[in-house]
């Protein structure tokens, strides 16, 4: 494959399912719709920490969380370990980004020539403490728990203000990009959408009416039981209690809303690609960081393992990519540090083979391998102990430390209702997934060492009362506004 530009655009929180080119009955995406069309779809992708940081973290460095300790969102990327943008610097490629990192700050060498408008940890760079008191006291509450059911809706947010600029950067980025083809350039374009809060611009929310947007499917006390560890999690982050069904469908709209809002900002970053004559030296990523239960076993935000938070779009196009492909090659957010190489025609050196990915264009150009292992893994907001996933073929394993694993099979039961893991027919299926996954991580030591370093960050910062007297964050505001603006 000849070396190119790269382009990546990422959203923020957007769950696989809610895109027209995934399926989505309702979902208006006509752009990204047409990026899938152009190039390759991989219809099983997914994060490797259903969280913001963690995820960012390890999206960067081609790492899994546990290697690089980025357990929670105050523990955001620093860059110790390489990144995929120290590489192409090396190279002597140039390297961008417009919006949200999520990073430390701008001033540790994270690997861009350049931050533009970046959005990084909040609290002048500490991040939300709070998720990090996980000891033997037990989880506190979070506070501000009806922000959640409370601001949603038509109208406007911090998060719209900053797309609008960040996009409008990016394509004054592309008119003025290099067009040397023997010094690719790589360009990250970060969108907040559809994050909460679940506010859409007006023109965005009519399109979806109310009495078409289907409430989700139902947890306690309609369904059935929580997993005793997704308990855990719902007492400490209570959204449910705060929506009612016109909230929820109002809600759901809102999202679709900042779903297509999104997709018309891929548009334009698009279009002034087009527009700067460098579509055909250019491959294009679009995905996200992680998805949002959006209500679904009444559950809202993400810090799950089910597909509603795990799973996220991936889409690749361009030069050398197969066009109108759905691959069911099972991919993951660590695979963007080989692409990233493949696309600048960096050979790998010898800690670069080391890593876990494999780049999504040599994926795409390959027969599918739907028995690839997938690994993701969860530390943070709600964890009474360390959370673990493995995909593998038919089948995805969920590991909760020291409380009873789920196992379900994403082929007859897409919509994760019916766990297998107690049926005496899959328990070799069972076993077989745990040895798999603790070959990649030892669940009991990956979860003492990150409860171990969050105890030592909490100490750090007064312990934990004087922690849980600081707050928790909901979303963390971009440059020059503040958390509720």
């Amino acid at each position: 494959m000849k070396p190119s530009n790269l382009l990546i655009i990422m959203d923020d929180e957007q769950t696989q399912k809610a895109l027209g080119c995934y399926g989505h009955p309702l979902a208006e995406t006509p752009n990204i719709d047409g990026l899938a069309a152009s190039g390759t779809r991989f219809e099983n992708a997914y994060t490797n920490c259903p969280i913001c940081t963690p995820s960012r973290a390890s999206f960067a460095t081609g790492r899994y969380v546990h290697e690089i300790g980025a357990w929670d969102n105050a523990f955001p990327y620093e860059g110790r370990t390489p990144s995929w943008g120290h590489r192409l610097q090396a190279a002597g490629c140039r390297t961008a980004s417009v919006g949200k990192l999520h990073y430390r700050n701008s001033d540790l060498p994270t690997g861009f020539d350049e931050q533009i408008i970046p959005l990084h940890a909040p609290n002048d760079g500490i991040g939300d403490i709070f998720a990090s008191v996980r000891d033997n006291l037990g989880l506190p509450v979070r506070r501000n728990n009806e922000r959640m059911s409370n601001e949603i809706g038509p109208g406007e947010s911090h998060y719209i203000r900053y797309d609008h600029e960040v996009t409008e950067l990016a394509c004054r980025w592309l008119k003025d990009a290099p067009m040397d083809r023997d010094r690719p350039w790589a360009l990250f374009v970060s969108l907040t959408c559809p994050h909460f809060p679940f506010i859409a611009p007006p023109a965005f929310y009519e399109m979806y009416p109310l009495d078409e947007i289907p409430l989700p499917k139902e947890g306690p006390p309609g369904g059935s039981a929580w997993h005793p560890w997704i308990k855990s999690l719902h007492e400490c982050a209570p959204y449910e209690a705060y929506f009612d069904n016109e909230k929820k469908r109002i809600a759901i709209a809102a999202y679709l809303g900042m779903c297509s809002f999104v997709d018309s900002n891929v548009g334009k970053i698009l279009g002034a690609l087009g527009e700067a004559g460098l579509g055909d030296s250019t491959r294009i990523v679009f995905a996200s960081d992680h998805g949002d239960n959006l209500g679904a076993r009444g559950l809202w935000g993400k810090s799950t393992m089910y597909e509603e938070s795990v799973a996220v779009p991936a889409i690749v196009s361009g030069p050398g990519i197969p066009a109108g492909k759905i691959s069911a090659t099972p991919v993951s957010l660590v695979d963007l540090f080989p692409t990233v190489l493949d696309a600048a025609g960096i050979e790998p050196g010898e800690e670069d083979r080391s890593l876990p990915g494999t780049s999504l264009f040599e994926t795409a150009n390959a027969p599918d391998n739907s028995g690839r292992e997938i690994f993701s893994e969860f530390h943070a907001l709600g964890a009474v102990t360390g959370l673990f996933m493995l995909r593998r073929g038919r089948f995805k394993y969920i590991h909760y430390t020291d409380y009873p694993p789920e196992l379900f099979d994403l082929e007859s039961d897409p919509e994760e209702l019916d766990d297998l893991a107690g049926d005496p027919s899959h328990q070799g299926t069972l076993r077989e997934l745990e040895a798999g996954l603790r070959a990649i991580a030892d669940p009991e030591e990956v979860d003492r060492r990150a409860k171990a370093d969050q105890a030592a960050l909490v100490e750090r910062h007064g312990g934990r009362e004087a922690v849980i007297r600081m707050g928790n964050s909901f979303a963390s505001p971009p440059p020059g506004e503040s958390e509720g603006a």
